[in-house]
């Protein structure tokens, strides 16, 4: 069954949790003491309503609040997928919050409240989608039954919104509008009788026409290692294979590879998954490949096609968001871990901080303190094989991870 994997972004109040609650709650997703808890719950407070914020606020101060603070994963399935939604806080000082959510996601809902509009959370949360290359973005209008349905205000909507996806620079990305009452479930699950002017699909209805296998990125094949198969039985005495996950395209029997860092030539023999063999490793595939010759490859290293090489090289400019409360100062060092390969990196300039909100950028800058996204060049220990992120979602990526206390503190995507 297909997964897809959906990223929630949207300013506080605007009804995120109460979105995916109505979804789980119409996909009859909710266990049933989960539901009682909710009916229970929502009685003491003296509603009319079923409070559905309370499916997915998990943490005390979340549910004292009536915000989302950390970042939730929801898993609920259809008959035909499988999701997994991270439900993510719409805090200014949460951004950091936002990007992890986005960083594994292949689909974003992004919430306005229709009394408000487009605002400048708007902007920073379409903003961040767009700089993690999130393909499909559906704009959900929510409180719409606090507009008495008024098309004219939801078109209002769209035309902002449309003027904001002007500034973006990924032009391959998706955007569609829904009108939606969360809270009475317009447009969530079913249609709504409230809006017959809308004749586009559901929320639900969309998010299961999504082609999961056209959001990721196509491109040129990458298979970084992750570990060496020798077997050393007495049937497998010589036998060698490599095990690692296919991504960006194909990889084929017979396929002319280069393994790198030490560009060894050689061609693909055969292609395992368990105890069977194919002819050809997918996107996405957690295959086993085995090599013509026997070269010398090791956990790190990385197996691309001839003529489809990324950019080897100690230095690189990328577009960090920071997410640790320390500072991070020009001549910094971290280690910095490109899929399971780790170097020492040293931050040597800090170009300029960005303005997630469409304004610009602040020039002048040497440290970075949380929540900030700057661009930054980092000087490497030794060379690492990376693709732009634009190009490669997964070979264009990286994490930052502090030498002394151990914790991730930051994200890097490459330019």
């Amino acid at each position: 069954m297909e997964v897809l994997k959906i990223a929630t972004a949207g300013s506080v109040d605007d009804g995120k949790s109460t979105l995916i609650g109505r979804l789980l709650y119409d996909t009859r997703s909710l266990t049933d003491d989960k539901l009682e808890a909710i009916e229970r719950s929502s009685k003491q407070k003296g509603y009319d309503y079923l409070d559905f914020s309370l499916a997915t606020d998990g943490l005390v101060a979340e549910r004292e609040q009536g915000i989302t603070i950390d970042v939730a994963h929801i898993y609920f399935s259809t008959a035909t997928k499988s999701y997994i939604i991270a439900d993510t806080p719409g805090h200014v000082e949460y951004t950091r919050n936002m990007v992890t959510g986005a960083s594994t996601s292949q689909a974003a809902v992004i919430l306005i409240d229709a009394r408000h509009g487009v605002i400048e959370q708007t902007y920073r949360h379409f903003f961040i989608n767009s700089l993690l290359r999130v393909k499909d973005i559906i704009v959900a209008v929510n409180k719409m039954d606090l507009v008495d349905y008024a098309e004219e205000r939801y078109q209002e909507i769209k035309s902002a919104f449309e003027e904001l996806a002007t500034k973006n620079d990924y032009k391959d990305q998706q955007v569609t509008f829904i009108p939606v009452s969360a809270l009475r479930g317009d447009n969530v699950v079913t249609r709504s009788d409230a809006m017959p002017w809308y004749q586009g699909q559901t929320l639900l209805e969309h998010l299961e026409a999504l082609d999961t296998q056209d959001i990721y990125n196509r491109g040129k094949a990458r298979f970084p290692v992750q570990y060496v198969i020798r077997p050393k039985t007495e049937d497998f005495h010589d036998f060698r294979a490599y095990a690692g996950k296919v991504y960006g395209g194909e990889l084929n029997v017979g396929d002319e590879v280069v393994i790198l860092p030490s560009k060894t030539r050689s061609r693909i023999k055969e292609i395992y998954f368990y105890d069977q063999t194919y002819e050809t490793a997918a996107r996405r595939s957690a295959v086993s490949i085995s090599l013509e010759d026997d070269v010398n490859v090791s956990r790190g290293d990385m197996i691309v096609k001839a003529g489809e090489l990324p950019s080897i090289d100690k230095r690189f400019t990328a577009t960090v968001s920071w997410m640790d409360a320390e500072h991070l100062q020009v001549g910094s060092n971290y280690v910095l871990q490109h899929g399971v390969h780790k170097v020492l990196a040293r931050v040597q300039t800090v170009h300029h901080r960005i303005l997630p909100d469409y304004s610009g950028v602040e020039t002048g800058v040497d440290s970075l303190k949380m929540n900030d996204i700057a661009s930054i060049s980092f000087q490497l220990n030794k060379p690492v094989f990376f693709d732009a992120f634009k190009a490669h979602r997964t070979n264009g990526s990286f994490i930052l991870i502090d030498p002394r206390s151990n914790n991730t503190v930051g994200v890097g995507f490459i330019e």
